[in-house]
């Protein structure tokens, strides 16, 4: 007899012990430092895996409270929007914003949304500010008709792109399949960043996404949905209308190395109670999801 899913209840309270002061309001009673060692060696709450989050989550909050929710959240990675770090900046405040993240444990390993028009200054920029906060992926939307000459840059920096979709409202790039489409001539540090949320809005499924595209995915912005409706609105992770336990399956089936980031849209006035719930929630999925793994092999 197969065994039963485990209820959202029975993985929140798998996953979200570490959080629960964060969803009370109340201090940790303990500090969260990030691992130190290799955490697939030491069989990690992420299996291996690069969670993090976009600080878009943050962008009602200034830079320090912001570092200091995603460290308590005990999350390691960050994805910085231009709240944080203005795009109209000096290398030298690039250079130090990055520098408080990594002084609290969490490493910077993309920037965006960026949108690029197809002016060079407008696309030289984005990969000098990427390139000055030492971040080697670029969550962008790109114009369409600027694809060659961002060719040029991406091997001029060494810098991957990871084009966003939106969603149907997106007259670009509303899903990963015109992204996919659109990259195929060129250089292959030109890549995706899929937002499952609004793949799935636009009638495409995310998991499936996952699997055909990773060769070239570079990012991954992880939410829930009320619905999979165009109209559909964010949620805490776990509550929603999204297959969070299949997409998390085919990132570890496709041996995904890059960042999996929460973007919660939901209470951007207030996302740590949220965003905690969501965190604790996938936790709970991936300890879930190993434990089947490791009992299927005895």
């Amino acid at each position: 007899m197969n065994k039963p899913l485990p209820t959202r209840r029975q993985l929140m309270t798998a996953g979200v012990a570490s959080a629960v002061g964060l969803t009370l309001g109340a201090a940790p009673t303990t500090q969260i430092d990030p691992p130190t060692t290799n955490p697939v060696a030491t069989g990690d709450r992420w299996r291996g895996l690069k969670i993090g989050t976009c600080s878009y989550t943050f962008k009602q909050m200034p830079l320090d409270p912001t570092i200091a929710g995603i460290k308590r959240l005990g999350l390691t990675y960050v994805s910085i929007k231009d709240f944080h770090l203005p795009l109209k900046s000096t290398p030298e405040v690039r250079k130090d914003v990055a520098d408080k993240f990594k002084v609290a444990g969490i490493t910077p390993l993309s920037c965006g949304v960026v949108y690029i028009t197809n002016k060079p200054i407008d696309m030289r920029n984005a990969f000098e500010y990427a390139r000055d906060a030492g971040l080697p992926t670029i969550v962008c939307s790109p114009a369409p008709d600027s694809l060659d000459a961002l060719d040029a840059l991406v091997k001029e920096f060494d810098i991957k792109l990871a084009i966003h979709n939106h969603g149907p409202g997106d007259k670009k790039w509303p899903s990963p399949v015109e992204v996919w489409d659109a990259i195929q001539n060129h250089d292959p540090r030109i890549g995706l960043c899929i937002d499952v949320g609004h793949t799935a809005r636009a009638g495409v499924d995310p998991t499936e996404c996952i699997r055909k595209y990773h060769e070239r995915l570079y990012e991954m912005h992880m939410k829930d949905l009320d619905s999979v409706k165009p109209e559909g609105k964010a949620i805490e992770v776990g509550r929603g209308a999204l297959d969070i336990r299949g997409m998390f399956q085919a990132i570890l089936d496709v041996g995904y190395q890059h960042t999996v980031s929460f973007e919660y849209e939901k209470d951007l006035n207030d996302p740590m109670p949220g965003l905690s719930e969501s965190v604790g929630y996938v936790r709970g999925i991936l300890s879930d999801m190993k434990a089947s793994a490791d009992q299927s092999k005895n």
